[in-house]
Formats: structure tokens, C-alpha cells, sequence
């Protein structure tokens, strides 16, 4: 008498569509990996801040702690994104991993010895930035690297849903939880994570990256060029591609409104809505469950829409949503906004990412991803002083009208290229690692 296949078929079904086996089992280990890094990042993320509080009262410290964090990508984002185009991006990402695991090991052990000072931790937060910088800058070509280009918008809602479930639903709360325990076992925990994030990295199988490399005028052999040739020769190609430079720039400008408002949400949360501490929280849950909600829709909507429609609704919705925060008085709106915010930032994100990489050669790959990453950056740490500055001068909703008023302006400059950026493909060449895609 036959068996009922279906105990064993469900788990395989729900394997399938997470990791669909046609995007091949390196696919699969980058996706185990992101879950593992991100959750070990939402875990820091919550007890990060928690750490510094406990060591100091000033705000401007606790304040300065992810401020340390950032800083690096500033200062070294477009160094790093050049070497990543000409070192073995896989082995990057490992040694970016294994050197965030050495950093939280040290400051496991500082814990443990009852050592530890604001300034230690301020160094730590700074250390793991940078070995951020070059796990991210490496990171992010690798999908482009293992799947088609017909593939990139699948595997980016993928990923994209890595950094959701890990970075903003389960790692914080999970974080607080380890913390109440005691720092250590959340650093620890999040360094664990990091270690098995690098160790699913080290299964990964990619194309051949050959060196970055010229010709030397003088004897005709080959000679490396400079990282600021090949940082400037990145930019160059920037400018002359309307593509990607219209998406950076959608992107520096649109996270600079963005960051006016979000820089004073909890404030925002006690003067509008009269929310406590437990209210913000559930602020913040509301976007993450939008998200999830996002990635089961995902597939249909990418299906049934073109990039450029789904892209064009989503600047729509921002701009929209900066007007339902100005206005909002009920608590009931907060949770709605914030949860629309969470819906079409996960699709926005997961198409935009698809359509830059799309469009960049894999010899570029490297640092177009560190452009926009410093572009993501660079909009926040804008943003946020010109908020704070924006609401002690003209009231705590002074930053979502001019953010309203910015981000419309800039979707009606970029309205027409949208239709066209959305379709861009870079041909697939000697240089590129992937299959040349349906540009959708």
C-alpha cells in the first residue's frame, strides 16, 4: 500500500520556493549564509545600543555608536568596492565575515573579564564597520555572479527577505532576549552566526574573476592598476550610464527624505500619536510584518507588472507617505503608513537592486554595489542632523512635509526615465558571469 508523500513533500515544496533548485546549490548556501549574517546583525543591532547605554548616560555617545558604525563605508566604500572587482569576491566575503568574528570574540572576552569601557565598545562598533565594508562590497556580486539575469529580480526578493526576517523581525528581539540574559550571550550568539555565515560562503562555487589588469606601455606585460584608477574609472562609467546613475542618485536623494523623518520617529511616536515605548516597538513590528507580507506577494507582482510600473508605484507610495506622517494624529494611521512603508520598500528594493545589476558588467559589479551602498549611506547620515535641525525649528512634522515636498520633486524628474532605466540589460560578455536575461 502506497505512503502519503505529503510530510516529506511540504518541507520540499516550502525548500523550492525559498531557494528554487534552478538557481542552482551555490545559490542555495549564499541564501543559508545571508540568513545566518543577518539574523547575527539584527541580534548586534539590538544589543549594540542596549551595551553603550549601559556603560554611559550621554546621549551623544550612544548616539555616536552606529554613527561609528556608518562611518566606514564613507571613507572606504568605494576603495573596497574597486578591489572587489579585481580580488576573488567569494574569498572576501569570508576573510569580511571571519574578521567581524574575531572583533565580537574580543569583545566576548572583554565581557567576560568585566573590562569593558564606552571607548572599547566605540572601537569595536567602528572595527565592525569596516569589516562590514568589505563583507557587503564583496557580497552583494555574488548573486549576479551564480544566476541568470532573467533570474536577478527572484533572487534579490530572496535575499532581500533574508535581511527582513534576520536584520528587522527576528534578530532584534531575539537580541533584547539574549541581553536580559547577559551582553555576553548575545555577542557570542551573534558571532556563532557569523562564523556558520562564512562557512556556508565556503561552499559557494563561482565563475572565474579574472584580475583587474592593463597593459604596461613600456614592456607590454601586464600591470595593476592603482584602486584610485580603478575607483575613478568606476565613476566614469557612472556618469556616462543614464541607467545606474539616475538609480544612484534616486537613491541618495530619496534616502535623504526619507532619513529627515525616520531620524525623529520616536519622536514623532510620542508627540502625534502619544505612544509609549511598547507602541514605538510595534511601529517598527508594523513595517517588518508589510515586508513579509511583500515577499509572499512578491512573485505575482513581478509576473503580472513591469519593473518600471512596480518601481513607479513605490516612489509613488514614498512620497505619499510623507504625507500621511505629517498629518497623522491617530495611532491607528502610524501603524497603517508603517506598514504600507514596510510593503513597498521590500518591493522597491528587490526590483531596484535587479535592475542595476541588470545593467552593470561583471567588471563593475564591485563597485556600482559599493555606489550604491555609500549612496544609502551617505543619504542617512544627510538626512538625519537636517531633520533633527528641521523639527527643533518648525515642530516634529516639519521633516515629512519637506520630505513630501523633496521626494515629489524629484519622482516628477525621474518620471520618464524610469520607463526606460527599468529596461536596461548589459549584455553578458567575456567579463560577465551571468546569462544574458529577458530585460522584463
Amino acid at each position: 500500500m502506497p505512503t502519503d508523500p505529503a510530510p516529506t513533500a511540504l518541507p520540499g515544496r516550502a525548500l523550492e520556493w525559498f531557494a528554487p533548485a534552478r538557481l542552482g546549490p551555490s545559490f542555495r548556501w549564499l541564501l543559508g549564509g545571508a540568513y545566518a549574517a543577518n539574523l547575527a546583525d539584527g541580534i548586534v543591532l539590538a544589543a549594540g545600543p542596549l551595551l553603550v547605554a549601559s556603560l554611559t548616560d550621554s546621549a551623544l555617545l550612544v548616539a555616536a555608536a552606529p554613527m561609528m558604525n556608518r562611518l566606514p563605508w564613507l571613507v572606504l566604500g568605494l576603495g573596497v568596492g574597486a578591489l572587489a572587482d579585481r580580488w576573488d569576491r567569494r574569498r572576501m566575503t569570508i576573510a569580511g565575515d571571519l574578521s567581524r568574528v574575531v572583533v565580537l570574540a574580543l569583545l566576548v572576552a572583554t565581557l567576560l573579564s568585566g573590562h569593558a569601557t564606552i571607548g572599547l565598545v566605540l572601537a569595536v562598533m567602528l572595527l565592525l564597520g569596516v569589516a562590514e565594508v568589505v563583507t557587503d562590497s564583496a557580497g552583494m556580486t555574488l548573486l549576479p555572479s551564480l544566476v541568470g539575469r532573467q533570474e536577478l529580480v527572484l533572487g534579490n526578493s530572496r535575499m532581500m527577505g533574508t535581511a527582513l526576517v534576520g536584520n528587522q523581525l527576528v534578530g532584534p528581539a531575539l537580541g533584547a532576549g539574549l541581553f536580559a540574559l547577559g551582553s555576553v550571550w548575545a555577542f557570542s550568539t551573534g558571532m556563532l552566526l557569523i562564523a556558520l555565515a562564512a562557512a556556508c560562503v565556503t561552499r559557494i562555487v563561482l565563475p572565474s574573476h579574472p584580475a583587474t589588469e592593463v597593459d604596461d606601455d613600456r614592456d607590454g606585460t601586464p600591470a595593476r592598476r592603482s584602486v584610485h584608477a580603478d575607483v575613478v574609472e568606476g565613476l566614469v562609467w557612472l556618469r556616462h550610464n543614464p541607467a545606474v546613475r539616475t538609480l544612484v542618485l534616486t537613491i541618495l536623494t530619496f534616502n535623504i527624505t526619507w532619513a529627515m523623518g525616520w531620524g525623529v520617529l520616536v519622536l514623532w511616536a510620542q508627540q502625534r500619536l502619544g505612544l509609549g515605548a511598547v507602541g514605538f516597538g510595534l511601529l517598527t513590528t508594523a513595517s517588518a510584518v508589510g515586508g513579509i507580507i511583500a515577499v509572499l506577494a512578491f512573485d505575482r507582482l513581478a509576473a503580472r507588472y513591469a519593473l518600471s510600473t512596480l518601481m513607479r508605484v513605490c516612489l509613488t507610495l514614498e512620497v505619499l507617505w510623507h504625507l500621511v506622517m505629517a498629518t497623522a494624529t491617530w495611532a491607528w494611521v502610524g501603524y497603517a503608513a508603517l506598514f504600507g512603508f514596510g510593503l513597498y520598500t521590500f518591493v522597491w528594493g528587490s526590483t531596484s537592486s535587479a535592475v542595476r545589476q541588470r545593467a552593470t558588467p561583471d567588471h563593475m559589479m564591485g563597485r556600482m554595489s559599493s555606489i550604491n551602498l555609500v549612496g544609502l549611506t551617505g543619504g542617512m547620515v544627510v538626512g538625519m542632523p537636517i531633520g533633527g535641525l528641521l523639527a527643533d525649528a518648525f515642530g516634529i512634522t516639519a521633516p515629512f512635509w519637506v520630505g513630501f515636498v523633496g521626494s515629489g520633486l524629484t519622482l516628477v524628474v525621474i518620471w520618464r526615465s524610469l520607463g526606460h532605466i527599468a529596461h536596461v540589460v548589459e549584455p553578458a560578455g567575456p567579463e560577465s558571469g551571468s546569462a544574458p536575461g529577458d530585460a522584463g
